[in-house]
Protein backbone atom coordinates (compact mmCIF):
# COMPACT_ATOMS: atom_id res chain seq x y z
CA UNK A 1 0.00 0.00 0.00
CA UNK A 2 1.21 3.29 -0.97
CA UNK A 3 1.48 6.64 1.47
CA UNK A 4 0.81 9.73 0.26
CA UNK A 5 1.80 13.28 1.97
CA UNK A 6 -1.13 16.02 2.26
CA UNK A 7 0.03 17.86 -1.12
CA UNK A 8 -0.54 14.71 -2.90
CA UNK A 9 -4.02 13.97 -2.58
CA UNK A 10 -4.85 14.80 -6.64
CA UNK A 11 -1.90 12.51 -7.60
CA UNK A 12 -3.57 9.63 -4.70
CA UNK A 13 -7.22 10.01 -6.77
CA UNK A 14 -5.51 9.42 -10.10
CA UNK A 15 -2.99 6.92 -9.28
CA UNK A 16 -6.10 5.06 -7.80
CA UNK A 17 -8.44 5.33 -10.80
CA UNK A 18 -5.04 4.24 -12.98
CA UNK A 19 -5.47 1.03 -10.75
CA UNK A 20 -8.50 0.13 -11.42
CA UNK A 21 -8.13 0.83 -14.82
CA UNK A 22 -5.47 -1.65 -14.74
CA UNK A 23 -7.27 -4.50 -13.59
CA UNK A 24 -10.73 -4.35 -13.87
CA UNK A 25 -11.53 -7.78 -12.77
CA UNK A 26 -11.69 -6.59 -9.33
CA UNK A 27 -15.08 -4.33 -10.17
CA UNK A 28 -17.95 -5.75 -10.51
CA UNK A 29 -18.93 -7.16 -14.04
CA UNK A 30 -15.84 -7.70 -16.74
CA UNK A 31 -14.37 -5.23 -18.95
CA UNK A 32 -11.76 -5.01 -21.35
CA UNK A 33 -8.78 -2.60 -20.03
CA UNK A 34 -8.87 0.78 -21.93
CA UNK A 35 -5.66 1.14 -22.62
CA UNK A 36 -5.80 5.23 -24.07
CA UNK A 37 -7.50 5.97 -20.82
CA UNK A 38 -4.98 4.30 -18.82
CA UNK A 39 -1.91 6.71 -20.86
CA UNK A 40 -3.49 9.64 -20.24
CA UNK A 41 -4.30 9.31 -16.66
CA UNK A 42 -0.45 8.23 -16.70
CA UNK A 43 0.27 11.34 -18.92
CA UNK A 44 -1.90 13.43 -15.94
CA UNK A 45 0.06 11.56 -13.28
CA UNK A 46 3.11 12.65 -14.79
CA UNK A 47 2.32 16.08 -14.92
CA UNK A 48 0.71 16.69 -11.51
CA UNK A 49 4.11 15.16 -10.82
CA UNK A 50 6.26 17.56 -12.00
CA UNK A 51 4.14 20.69 -11.49
CA UNK A 52 4.06 19.39 -7.34
CA UNK A 53 7.56 18.42 -7.15
CA UNK A 54 8.93 21.34 -9.17
CA UNK A 55 7.31 23.60 -6.61
CA UNK A 56 8.32 22.42 -3.01
CA UNK A 57 8.33 24.79 -0.58
CA UNK A 58 11.09 24.13 2.54
CA UNK A 59 8.32 22.47 4.52
CA UNK A 60 6.96 20.04 1.94
CA UNK A 61 10.35 19.53 1.03
CA UNK A 62 11.09 17.98 5.36
CA UNK A 63 7.98 16.31 4.44
CA UNK A 64 9.50 13.94 1.24
CA UNK A 65 12.51 13.44 3.02
CA UNK A 66 10.48 12.11 6.09
CA UNK A 67 8.32 10.07 3.85
CA UNK A 68 7.67 6.50 5.29
CA UNK A 69 8.70 4.63 1.56
CA UNK A 70 11.92 6.62 1.11
CA UNK A 71 14.46 3.90 0.38
CA UNK A 72 16.30 3.35 3.82
CA UNK A 73 20.12 2.55 4.49
CA UNK A 74 19.70 -1.22 4.49
CA UNK A 75 18.14 -0.78 0.96
CA UNK A 76 21.51 0.87 -0.09
CA UNK A 77 23.75 -1.50 1.27
CA UNK A 78 22.11 -4.39 0.56
CA UNK A 79 21.59 -3.36 -3.35
CA UNK A 80 24.27 -1.59 -4.22
CA UNK A 81 27.27 -3.58 -2.64
CA UNK A 82 28.71 -6.81 -2.77
CA UNK A 83 30.05 -9.19 0.10
CA UNK A 84 28.75 -6.85 2.91
CA UNK A 85 30.70 -8.00 6.47
CA UNK A 86 28.67 -6.50 9.20
CA UNK A 87 30.30 -5.92 12.25
CA UNK A 88 29.27 -5.25 15.71
CA UNK A 89 29.70 -3.29 18.93
CA UNK A 90 31.93 -0.54 20.31
CA UNK A 91 34.51 -2.68 22.73
CA UNK A 92 33.37 -0.39 25.75
CA UNK A 93 29.38 -1.34 26.38
CA UNK A 94 27.22 -3.19 23.72
CA UNK A 95 26.04 -2.90 20.25
CA UNK A 96 23.90 -0.03 18.71
CA UNK A 97 21.29 -0.98 16.10
CA UNK A 98 20.27 2.19 14.92
CA UNK A 99 23.61 2.06 12.64
CA UNK A 100 24.84 -0.89 10.36
CA UNK A 101 28.51 -0.71 9.75
CA UNK A 102 30.33 -3.35 7.73
CA UNK A 103 33.62 -3.50 5.40
CA UNK A 104 31.88 -4.57 1.38
CA UNK A 105 33.03 -3.95 -1.98
CA UNK A 106 31.62 -2.22 -5.01
CA UNK A 107 32.38 -2.33 -8.41
CA UNK A 108 35.86 -4.18 -6.98
CA UNK A 109 36.50 -1.61 -4.56
CA UNK A 110 37.08 -2.68 -0.82
CA UNK A 111 35.16 0.17 1.09
CA UNK A 112 33.86 0.65 4.52
CA UNK A 113 29.93 1.14 4.89
CA UNK A 114 28.34 2.43 7.30
CA UNK A 115 24.35 3.25 7.58
CA UNK A 116 22.47 5.22 9.95
CA UNK A 117 18.92 3.10 9.95
CA UNK A 118 15.66 3.75 11.11
CA UNK A 119 13.59 0.78 10.29
CA UNK A 120 11.01 0.09 7.92
CA UNK A 121 8.16 -0.89 10.30
CA UNK A 122 7.13 -0.08 13.62
CA UNK A 123 9.01 -3.22 15.36
CA UNK A 124 11.68 -2.68 13.23
CA UNK A 125 11.95 1.41 14.15
CA UNK A 126 11.56 0.42 17.64
CA UNK A 127 15.00 -2.08 17.54
CA UNK A 128 16.40 0.63 15.51
CA UNK A 129 15.33 3.64 17.73
CA UNK A 130 14.54 5.60 15.07
CA UNK A 131 17.64 6.32 13.16
CA UNK A 132 19.05 7.94 16.69
CA UNK A 133 22.33 6.77 17.39
CA UNK A 134 23.49 6.13 20.80
CA UNK A 135 27.00 6.56 22.19
CA UNK A 136 28.00 3.12 21.73
CA UNK A 137 27.21 3.63 18.06
CA UNK A 138 29.03 6.29 17.48
CA UNK A 139 32.32 4.73 18.94
CA UNK A 140 31.20 1.63 16.97
CA UNK A 141 31.68 3.91 14.07
CA UNK A 142 34.97 5.39 14.79
CA UNK A 143 36.57 2.03 16.07
CA UNK A 144 35.80 1.29 12.44
CA UNK A 145 36.90 4.33 10.98
CA UNK A 146 40.14 4.18 12.37
CA UNK A 147 40.74 0.51 11.16
CA UNK A 148 39.76 1.33 7.60
CA UNK A 149 42.41 4.15 7.53
CA UNK A 150 44.69 1.63 9.16
CA UNK A 151 44.21 -0.45 6.08
CA UNK A 152 43.82 2.63 3.65
CA UNK A 153 40.20 1.53 3.12
CA UNK A 154 37.29 4.49 1.56
CA UNK A 155 34.58 5.07 3.76
CA UNK A 156 31.33 5.54 2.66
CA UNK A 157 28.39 6.65 5.13
CA UNK A 158 24.55 6.65 4.78
CA UNK A 159 23.25 9.64 6.84
CA UNK A 160 19.42 8.99 8.23
CA UNK A 161 18.71 10.43 11.51
CA UNK A 162 16.77 13.02 13.10
CA UNK A 163 19.42 13.41 15.74
CA UNK A 164 21.15 11.41 18.31
CA UNK A 165 19.42 10.02 21.03
CA UNK A 166 18.50 12.59 23.99
CA UNK A 167 17.91 9.96 26.13
CA UNK A 168 18.69 10.20 30.17
CA UNK A 169 21.05 6.55 29.42
CA UNK A 170 22.69 8.00 26.54
CA UNK A 171 23.77 11.38 28.05
CA UNK A 172 25.16 9.27 31.42
CA UNK A 173 27.39 7.79 29.10
CA UNK A 174 29.43 10.21 27.44
CA UNK A 175 26.93 11.37 24.49
CA UNK A 176 28.25 14.56 23.76
CA UNK A 177 31.83 12.78 23.83
CA UNK A 178 31.17 10.02 21.49
CA UNK A 179 30.10 12.35 18.94
CA UNK A 180 32.90 14.88 18.98
CA UNK A 181 35.38 12.10 19.17
CA UNK A 182 33.44 10.69 16.04
CA UNK A 183 34.20 13.92 14.39
CA UNK A 184 37.60 14.73 15.63
CA UNK A 185 38.31 11.17 13.80
CA UNK A 186 36.80 11.80 11.16
CA UNK A 187 39.01 15.23 10.40
CA UNK A 188 42.05 13.28 11.00
CA UNK A 189 41.18 9.99 8.54
CA UNK A 190 43.78 9.85 5.79
CA UNK A 191 41.48 8.01 3.62
CA UNK A 192 38.63 9.21 1.14
CA UNK A 193 35.15 9.75 3.04
CA UNK A 194 32.20 9.79 1.63
CA UNK A 195 28.44 10.85 3.45
CA UNK A 196 25.26 10.60 1.15
CA UNK A 197 22.48 12.52 3.54
CA UNK A 198 19.70 10.31 2.03
CA UNK A 199 17.03 11.21 4.25
CA UNK A 200 17.28 13.59 7.13
CA UNK A 201 20.57 14.61 8.63
CA UNK A 202 19.68 16.18 11.95
CA UNK A 203 22.08 17.92 14.33
CA UNK A 204 25.26 16.59 15.38
CA UNK A 205 23.82 13.02 14.69
CA UNK A 206 24.51 13.40 11.40
CA UNK A 207 27.53 15.70 11.19
CA UNK A 208 29.38 13.11 13.53
CA UNK A 209 29.88 11.01 10.55
CA UNK A 210 29.27 13.84 7.46
CA UNK A 211 32.82 15.34 8.52
CA UNK A 212 33.53 13.96 5.27
CA UNK A 213 36.07 14.72 2.00
CA UNK A 214 33.05 15.30 0.29
CA UNK A 215 28.88 15.48 1.73
CA UNK A 216 26.67 14.30 -1.11
CA UNK A 217 22.65 14.48 -0.87
CA UNK A 218 19.70 12.75 -3.05
CA UNK A 219 17.72 16.13 -4.26
CA UNK A 220 14.72 15.94 -1.77
CA UNK A 221 17.02 15.24 1.34
CA UNK A 222 17.49 17.57 4.57
CA UNK A 223 20.31 18.57 6.39
CA UNK A 224 20.12 21.14 9.02
CA UNK A 225 21.66 22.06 12.71
CA UNK A 226 17.74 21.49 14.05
CA UNK A 227 14.75 20.36 13.01
CA UNK A 228 11.86 22.60 12.11
CA UNK A 229 9.55 21.96 14.88
CA UNK A 230 12.85 22.48 17.18
CA UNK A 231 14.05 25.67 15.67
CA UNK A 232 9.69 27.13 15.54
CA UNK A 233 9.79 26.08 19.21
CA UNK A 234 12.82 28.05 19.81
CA UNK A 235 12.77 31.12 17.94
CA UNK A 236 8.42 31.75 17.60
CA UNK A 237 7.66 29.63 20.63
CA UNK A 238 5.43 28.08 18.37
CA UNK A 239 5.86 24.88 17.03
CA UNK A 240 2.60 25.43 14.38
CA UNK A 241 5.52 27.91 12.54
CA UNK A 242 7.51 24.65 10.54
CA UNK A 243 7.50 26.62 7.16
CA UNK A 244 8.95 30.09 8.36
CA UNK A 245 11.93 27.68 10.60
CA UNK A 246 12.62 25.63 7.28
CA UNK A 247 12.80 28.76 4.82
CA UNK A 248 14.93 30.32 7.40
CA UNK A 249 17.31 27.48 7.98
CA UNK A 250 18.37 26.92 4.26
CA UNK A 251 17.88 23.15 4.80
CA UNK A 252 17.51 21.82 1.02
CA UNK A 253 19.97 20.27 -1.08
CA UNK A 254 20.12 23.63 -3.62
CA UNK A 255 20.59 26.21 -0.84
CA UNK A 256 23.19 24.03 0.95
CA UNK A 257 25.16 23.64 -2.30
CA UNK A 258 25.20 27.46 -2.79
CA UNK A 259 26.40 27.96 0.87
CA UNK A 260 29.09 25.35 -0.41
CA UNK A 261 28.07 23.30 3.09
CA UNK A 262 28.01 20.29 0.70
CA UNK A 263 29.30 18.90 -2.49
CA UNK A 264 27.05 17.67 -5.07
CA UNK A 265 23.11 16.40 -5.36
CA UNK A 266 21.96 13.23 -6.77
CA UNK A 267 19.06 13.21 -8.33
CA UNK A 268 16.29 11.62 -7.59
CA UNK A 269 13.12 10.28 -9.77
CA UNK A 270 10.44 12.33 -10.88
CA UNK A 271 8.04 12.45 -7.19
CA UNK A 272 10.61 11.20 -4.64
CA UNK A 273 13.48 8.14 -3.98
CA UNK A 274 10.55 6.27 -3.29
CA UNK A 275 8.63 6.11 -6.61
CA UNK A 276 11.92 4.41 -8.33
CA UNK A 277 14.03 2.09 -6.64
CA UNK A 278 16.10 1.08 -9.49
CA UNK A 279 16.71 4.35 -10.70
CA UNK A 280 17.78 6.33 -7.32
CA UNK A 281 19.96 3.19 -6.92
CA UNK A 282 21.94 3.66 -10.45
CA UNK A 283 22.42 7.45 -9.65
CA UNK A 284 23.99 6.67 -6.32
CA UNK A 285 26.28 4.02 -7.67
CA UNK A 286 27.52 6.27 -10.36
CA UNK A 287 28.14 9.24 -8.17
CA UNK A 288 29.97 6.80 -5.51
CA UNK A 289 32.40 5.61 -8.44
CA UNK A 290 32.48 9.23 -9.72
CA UNK A 291 34.00 9.66 -6.15
CA UNK A 292 36.05 6.93 -5.93
CA UNK A 293 38.01 7.65 -8.95
CA UNK A 294 38.46 11.15 -9.10
CA UNK A 295 40.25 10.37 -4.86
CA UNK A 296 42.15 7.25 -6.34
CA UNK A 297 45.35 9.22 -7.59
CA UNK A 298 45.39 11.59 -4.45
CA UNK A 299 48.01 10.66 -1.49
CA UNK A 300 47.01 10.04 1.99
CA UNK A 301 48.70 13.57 2.78
CA UNK A 302 46.79 15.23 0.14
CA UNK A 303 43.19 13.63 1.25
CA UNK A 304 43.75 15.06 4.52
CA UNK A 305 44.50 18.62 3.35
CA UNK A 306 42.01 18.01 1.13
CA UNK A 307 39.37 17.51 3.88
CA UNK A 308 40.82 20.62 6.04
CA UNK A 309 40.92 23.17 3.61
CA UNK A 310 37.46 22.17 2.06
CA UNK A 311 35.69 22.71 6.04
CA UNK A 312 38.25 25.66 7.05
CA UNK A 313 36.84 27.76 3.55
CA UNK A 314 33.33 26.96 4.15
CA UNK A 315 31.58 30.81 5.30
CA UNK A 316 34.77 32.27 4.06
CA UNK A 317 33.35 34.27 0.84
CA UNK A 318 29.84 34.84 2.04
CA UNK A 319 27.47 34.83 4.92
CA UNK A 320 29.44 34.22 8.21
CA UNK A 321 32.69 37.15 7.93
CA UNK A 322 33.15 40.23 6.01
CA UNK A 323 36.29 39.62 4.23
CA UNK A 324 38.26 36.49 2.72
CA UNK A 325 41.15 34.47 4.71
CA UNK A 326 43.77 32.18 4.10
CA UNK A 327 42.01 28.90 4.02
CA UNK A 328 45.18 27.13 5.53
CA UNK A 329 44.41 28.38 8.98
CA UNK A 330 41.63 29.71 10.91
CA UNK A 331 43.29 32.92 11.43
CA UNK A 332 42.19 36.11 9.69
CA UNK A 333 45.19 38.75 8.23
CA UNK A 334 45.02 41.87 10.35
CA UNK A 335 47.13 44.71 9.78
CA UNK A 336 49.86 46.11 11.72
CA UNK A 337 47.71 48.27 13.62
CA UNK A 338 45.33 46.13 14.69
CA UNK A 339 47.90 43.62 15.88
CA UNK A 340 49.51 46.18 18.50
CA UNK A 341 45.86 47.12 19.89
CA UNK A 342 44.67 43.75 19.80
CA UNK A 343 48.24 42.85 22.19
CA UNK A 344 47.46 45.56 24.01
CA UNK A 345 44.30 44.64 25.20
CA UNK A 346 44.93 41.46 25.47
CA UNK A 347 47.68 42.28 27.85
CA UNK A 348 46.27 43.91 31.03
CA UNK A 349 49.25 44.35 32.45
CA UNK A 350 50.47 46.49 29.68
CA UNK A 351 47.67 47.97 29.36
CA UNK A 352 47.94 49.34 33.33
CA UNK A 353 51.42 50.37 32.42
CA UNK A 354 50.78 52.79 29.55
CA UNK A 355 47.87 54.04 31.17
CA UNK A 356 49.94 55.23 34.12
CA UNK A 357 52.56 56.67 32.14
CA UNK A 358 50.52 58.80 30.48
CA UNK A 359 48.59 59.89 33.87
CA UNK A 360 52.17 60.99 34.94
CA UNK A 361 53.25 62.54 31.66
CA UNK A 362 49.70 64.71 31.87
CA UNK A 363 50.21 65.71 36.04
CA UNK A 364 54.05 66.80 34.75
CA UNK A 365 52.65 69.15 31.76
CA UNK A 366 49.88 70.30 33.81
CA UNK A 367 52.33 71.06 36.50
CA UNK A 368 54.64 72.76 34.53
Amino acid sequence: MKNYLNFESDIKNLETELEKLKDPYNQEGLSEVDTNKISNIQSEIDSKLTEVYSNLNPWQTVLVARHEDRPKSKFFIENLFEDFIPLSGDRLYGEDKSVLTGFAKIDGNSVLVIGQEKGDDLQSRIDRNFGMMRPEGYRKTTRLMRLADKFNIPIISFIDTPGAYPGVGAEQRGQAEAIAKSIECCMELKVLTLSIVIGEGGSGGAIALASSSKVLMLQNAIYSVISPEGCATILWRDPMKTLEAAKAMKLSAKNLLDLRIIDEIITEPLGGAHRDRDLILDNVRSSILDNLFSYSSMSREEILNDRKNKFLSIGRSRGFISRPANSNNLSINENFIDKIKNNIFKNKRTLFVIVSILLILSLYFLQS
